[in-house]
């Protein structure tokens, strides 16, 4: 008896929550007398009697009482999400989203920010409908949310994972105190082809720290628990392998088998669920014939089944309508089916759903029991945020205004902005910036730039008035007596290759400077999503200029700013020093100037590899073998795997990152030469500071499989530590390594690991020589 009122009691605060007890208006009513009552019961508590909002039995037992009240439109409803008109993240097939909200046919809005912005779209929601389910507002919030970090892949280059965790985290907490409930970050895809715009947003090259930022990122943006005040949910996408993009161009086909799949393009996602990501989204590509929104293989197999998933899945921006030009739907009709069959629970834009699964469910195609589910995994997230209990509780204009750009959040951008930038060279010490210098020079496009500072997918950071530019961080850093001038001096434009009218202006400033910072990359928008190139050489007029600046004699820092590798061989051939700051964020350029005066000695490592010429890509550093390898010894042989007019090595391998200081790295010893399955070796080496200043080195270790059922890469990342060491300091850094770190989808495409003879390496890039050979048993 007592369980039957406790459950009465609980369908009675359903019922109050959706306006089912009476407070339903007739359907003759007018849309004022609908409104005015919808208002009156809005006063009294939402909340059902005795409600514990933590406990998962009264979750289960709440949205069962929800769902029972649900018409089939109203579950579509959920399933359903429409961007707002704030900003557009790709072509625009719907602006009604209002008149939407108000009909119960949207379950999900983005591009809508802001505490007062979400609270009037909100309002809709719950006093407008039926039901007064409410909204869940997502955004695109990926390497900041007011404050912009550095893009992601700089991000990825600090090898620090506390400081991407860090990012994340307060990227959360801005954007949760302006009503957002949801990321669509991070990107975990593998980015092997610089042409690829997005690869500015992923990790990098590597299955492995490319997992470990998967990991991080999810922790920071979900924080201790969903449903905290400062936690939104995280998206890991796109589901998958869309960064294996034939020809580096975006939305285009991938083709590759399922063991490649499995041991490099899946792992980094199985890291994001493991550390709890709430959700996932689709990819555009497809993969083996299937468009990855329609895959069963994916969403259902591997995602559910195999891993286990219990959040919800959303596709990218109309990958559903596009499964028809795909070839795979003859209509969008079908299309829907064949993605809610798959496993997807929410169309994002398309309104594909929306405008045909009540059909598909009435005509048999969709079962309503497949949609029951889709509707479920939704409800329940928007109650774990906390959103039945109050709808409002994230659109706070007092929490928005004390939180938004706070001074620690601007010191933590700068400060991660640091940690990301990678010395690429450093001939002669020129860098730190000499205390003799009195005049420096700044030149190039990119070198008083606001706009260019934070990059793409810069969510909702001002490009107009915060970031920091290079010259003002070096004029804000520079001692009294030193004149920082500037002239931009060439374009970084596809079309202004030719134009020389500014050269003469950079020259003149140039020859009276001590010396010349060439502030030069590649316009923002050149990078992120539909934004591949054919050649990876720096735009405009930059190239012909930096020749120009190196006539003159004069001492050349080339600072990068760009979302991709570059094609800079003549750079890194003739100038002094090459600092690669990526988009460096809101504070990015006093952190450029904190290493370029040596307030902050560089510590980043590339996480992805610069090719000499855009005719290597793709190129990574664990590759496959051939039959015909090309060593060193084997020079001027002809039938080999080689270029005739480039070397096969990168211009600067992963990993590859220089210091202020130098490090010096002892032979590596190992506790045991032989180990079996359920065993773990130690692997150790002394790193020692044998430079005049204190820093920071990231020791990498690698290893081998000599020999396996099917081929196995030159080498794989295992493990990595950021150490700091005082000037003459030494430390002992030690690794373990099991059979669990050694397994991979072997030729039945079972996985583990197999006996055989191993190679591992540490040092300060995946070109280490510190080696030690080891055997695992059967």
């Amino acid at each position: 008896m007592k369980g039957k009122k406790q459950y009465a009691r609980q369908l009675l605060g359903v019922c109050t929550l959706a306006l089912l007890c009476g407070a339903v208006p007739a359907h003759g009513q007018s849309q004022d007398a609908r409104a005015k009552r919808a208002a009156t019961a809005q006063k009294s508590d939402p909340a059902p009697t005795g409600q514990n909002w933590n406990d998962p039995a009264e979750m289960h037992r709440f949205i069962d009482a929800l769902m029972a009240k649900m018409t089939v439109k109203e579950k579509i409803g959920q399933l359903t999400q429409l961007t707002s008109s704030w900003e557009s993240t790709g072509p625009t097939m719907r602006d009604s989203y209002k008149q939407d909200i108000a009909a119960g046919n949207v379950g999900s809005i983005f591009n809508a920010f802001t505490a007062k912005y979400t609270r009037e779209l909100q309002k809709v929601a719950v006093e407008q409908t039926r039901l007064r389910i409410p909204l869940l507002f997502g955004y695109d919030v990926i390497h900041g949310h007011r404050t912009i970090f550095p893009i992601s892949l700089g991000e990825a280059a600090t090898w620090d994972m506390a400081a991407v965790e860090k990012g994340a985290r307060i990227s959360a907490v801005e954007a949760a105190a302006e009503g957002i409930h949801w990321t669509f970050s991070p990107m975990v895809d593998i980015a092997r082809d610089p042409r690829w715009g997005r690869i500015s947003e992923g990790s990098g090259e590597d299955v492995y720290l490319g997992s470990q930022i998967a990991a991080a990122r999810v922790h920071g943006y979900q924080g201790k628990k969903i449903g905290d005040l400062d936690s939104v949910l995280a998206t890991a996408k796109h589901f998958a392998a869309y960064g294996a993009a034939q020809a580096g161009r975006d939305y285009h086909t991938t083709d590759m088998s399922e063991r490649e799949l499995r041991d490099t393009y899946l792992p980094p996602f199985k890291a994001a669920l493991d550390a709890g990501a709430a959700t996932f989204m689709t990819s555009f590509n497809e993969l083996n014939g299937v468009p990855a929104t329609g895959s069963k293989f994916l969403l259902t197999d591997i995602l559910r089944g195999e891993w286990g998933f219990k959040g919800f899945v959303v596709t990218d921006y109309t990958a559903i309508n596009e499964m028809v030009p795909h070839g795979y739907a003859r209509d969008e009709a079908q299309a829907g089916e064949q993605a809610m069959n798959a496993g997807v629970d929410m169309d994002m834009q398309g309104a594909v759903f929306m405008t045909h699964l009540e059909k598909s469910i009435a005509e048999g195609r969709v079962s309503q029991e497949r949609v029951d589910q889709a509707v479920r995994s939704i409800l329940e997230m928007k109650y774990r945020l906390g959103l039945f209990q109050d709808p409002y509780r994230y659109s706070d204009e007092a929490r928005e205004k004390a939180t938004i750009y706070k001074p620690e959040h601007l010191e933590a951008a700068r400060d991660v902005a640091r940690k990301s930038m990678v010395l690429l060279k450093n001939q002669g010490d020129v860098l730190p910036l000499a205390a003799s210098a009195k005049s420096i020079a700044v030149i190039g496009p990119l070198g008083d730039s606001k706009e260019d500072m934070i990059g793409s997918w810069a969510a909702a950071g001002d490009r107009k008035t915060r970031p920091v530019t290079l010259l003002e961080g070096l004029r804000a850093r520079a001692g009294k007596g030193v004149n920082v001038g500037y002239a931009r001096g060439a374009g970084y434009r596809f079309d202004e290759a030719g134009k020389t009218d500014g050269f003469a202006e950079a020259l003149a400033l140039a020859q009276k400077s001590d010396v010349i910072i060439a502030a030069m990359g590649e316009r923002w928008d050149m990078t992120g999503e539909a934004a591949s190139r054919t050649d990876l050489d720096m735009p405009g007029a930059q190239q012909a200029l930096l020749e120009e600046l190196k006539k003159l004699g004069k001492p050349v820092v080339l600072v990068l700013m760009n979302g991709r590798p570059l094609t800079i061989d003549w750079a890194a051939e003739n100038v002094d020093a090459i600092l690669e700051a990526w988009y460096p964020g809101t504070m990015g350029g006093h952190a450029i100037a904190d290493i370029l005066f040596g307030d902050y000695n560089p510590s980043g490592k590339l996480p992805v590899t610069f090719p000499r010429t855009v005719g290597q890509v793709p190129i990574f550093y664990n590759m496959k073998n051939t039959g015909r390898p090309y060593t060193a010894d084997k020079q001027g042989q002809k039938y080999l795997s080689r270029y005739l007019n480039t070397p096969n090595s990168p211009l600067y391998p992963f990993g590859y990152g220089l210091s202020y200081t130098s490090f010096g790295y002892s032979p590596v010893t190992i506790d045991k030469k032989t180990i079996r399955p359920g065993e773990a070796l130690t692997a150790s080496v002394t790193v020692t500071n044998t430079g005049k200043r204190d820093g920071e080195e990231v020791v990498q270790l690698y290893v081998r499989d000599l020999v396996g059922s099917v081929t196995r890469p030159v080498r794989e990342l295992k493990g990595f530590l950021k150490v700091k060491l005082k000037r003459g300091e030494s430390r002992k850094i030690s690794f373990t390594l099991s059979d669990k770190d050694l397994a991979f989808h072997r030729a039945d495409m079972s996985y583990g690991a197999e006996p055989g003879d191993f190679s591992l390496f540490v040092g300060g890039s995946s070109d280490a020589t510190a080696q030690a050979d080891f055997t695992l048993t059967k």
